[in-house]
Formats: C-alpha cells, sequence, structure tokens
C-alpha cells in the first residue's frame, strides 16, 4: 500500500502549502503517496482547543478531549494508523528512522502541538513521541514537515536510486564535495580529478573525501565536548 500521511493541526495551510510546491508536489501528483489534513478545531466544543494550566502558570495547554476525539476519528477513518506526537521532549529523528517509520505502517499520523504543548494524557493514546532536535519551535507543523520530506525521499521511485547512494548519511559516512562550473572561481579550483573524465578514479576520490569528512567531523566533535567538559569543570 502507498504511504499516507495525516495531520492533526489547528493550522491545516502549513500542509496544503508545502505539498504545492517543489519535489513534494510532483511526487504527490504521480501518486506515489497521499496525505490528509484534519483541523484540530473540527473536534473541539465552539472550537476551544487550549485552556489555562491546573496550577497556573505561562501560556495556554491544548485540551485533551479534542486530541481523543480527533485521533478517534483518524483511526476510523484510518484503521491500526501509528500515531507520532511531535514534542521536543521526543526521540530524536536520524536517518535510521527514516527506513523504519516508513515501514512502520503505511498511515503515520502527526499530531502537531501549540502554545504550552499537550495535556500529558495524550501519552496514553499515542504510539511514539518524536523531536527534531534540542530547540523548541512555535508548534509542531515545521517538525512534522522536516520529517516528512526524509520519509517522501525514501518512496520507492520517488527520486533516483543514484541520489539515495550518493546522499549524506548513505553507509553512515557524510556525502562528498560537489562542484559545478565554473571550474575556478576567484582562485577557488575544483579537484582537477573530478574534470578528469576518469570515472573509477572519480569514484575512488568520492569515497575517500566522504570517509575524511565523516573522521574530521568526528574528531571534531570530540575536541568540543572535551572544551564544553573543561568549562563545565571550571563553573562547578
Amino acid at each position: 500500500m502507498k504511504p499516507i500521511f495525516i495531520y492533526l493541526t489547528i493550522f491545516p495551510q502549513y500542509f496544503d502549502n508545502y505539498f504545492q510546491i517543489s519535489l513534494a508536489k510532483k511526487i504527490y501528483e504521480t501518486k506515489l503517496f497521499d496525505y490528509r489534513v484534519y483541523n484540530l478545531r473540527d473536534f473541539a466544543d465552539k472550537r476551544r482547543v487550549d485552556d489555562s494550566p491546573y496550577g497556573g502558570g505561562a501560556g495556554m495547554v491544548l485540551k485533551i478531549e479534542p486530541l481523543v476525539n480527533a485521533l478517534s476519528t483518524i483511526q476510523e477513518d484510518y484503521p491500526n494508523s501509528y500515531l507520532i506526537l511531535l514534542s521536543p521532549q521526543g526521540k530524536t529523528f536520524t536517518q535510521k528512522d527514516v527506513s523504519r517509520l516508513i515501514n512502520q505502517n503505511s498511515s503515520l499520523v502527526f499530531i502537531c502541538g501549540r502554545y504550552e504543548g499537550f495535556d500529558e494524557r495524550i501519552w496514553y493514546y499515542i504510539d511514539e513521541q518524536i523531536s527534531i532536535g534540542d530547540f523548541v519551535t512555535m508548534g509542531g507543523e515545521i517538525p512534522a514537515l522536516a520529517i516528512t520530506d526524509a520519509l517522501i525521499r525514501v518512496i520507492p521511485n520517488a527520486i533516483k536510486f543514484e541520489s539515495h547512494q550518493q546522499e549524506t548519511f548513505h553507509n553512515s559516512l557524510l556525502d562528498f564535495d560537489t562542484y559545478t562550473r565554473p571550474s575556478v572561481y576567484e582562485n577557488l579550483k575544483v579537484p582537477e580529478v573530478l574534470l578528469s573524465g576518469d570515472h573509477k578514479k572519480i569514484a575512488e576520490w568520492r569515497q575517500k573525501n566522504s570517509q575524511t569528512k565523516t573522521k574530521n567531523k568526528k574528531k571534531k566533535y570530540k575536541n568540543n565536548q572535551k572544551i564544553i567538559s573543561k568549562s563545565l569543570k571550571k563553573n562547578d
């Protein structure tokens, strides 16, 4: 079955706009996947989806009733769909999660938060909580689209197989350096091997370049961790 991406949000326009531009639009038009958007306000009494938190505090919290009502309707429309809550408290999304999720279920539901977050009881109604990093966005819509963008790429026939083979994180390596015309720009030159036409040497250069970039990034990360560790000790 082709994948169906389902979004629960109070701002449906985020998703309708996304699927009208660039590769997402082209791939959608080939009918390799489908998408649906549900407006959370349609499941709330008088379209009120939020309320002030018990115990006081800044901001508003998304109410549990409209969330559960919406999820019940979605699961009636798409039985056994997989429910994903977008939250900075979730497991950080990585490239390894792309194939896992696309094979998890044909119907993936992305629950997009707003304000100060969800009533904590939503935990009892979801399958997984995902974050796109240790930072906070205005809502879950952009994280949901970032994940969608990664998932669409691995749908069979969505993009050329060669693109998968050469992109960053394939075989746990960073992508090799790429260049295009002109061959010289302000004394910055393209590596001669890439202009040679020797495909074997080019392939060897690209493999070595990927390995070197990956090794250097890991080394830089370790050095940064040492600096952070020393800084923390000084502040103790």
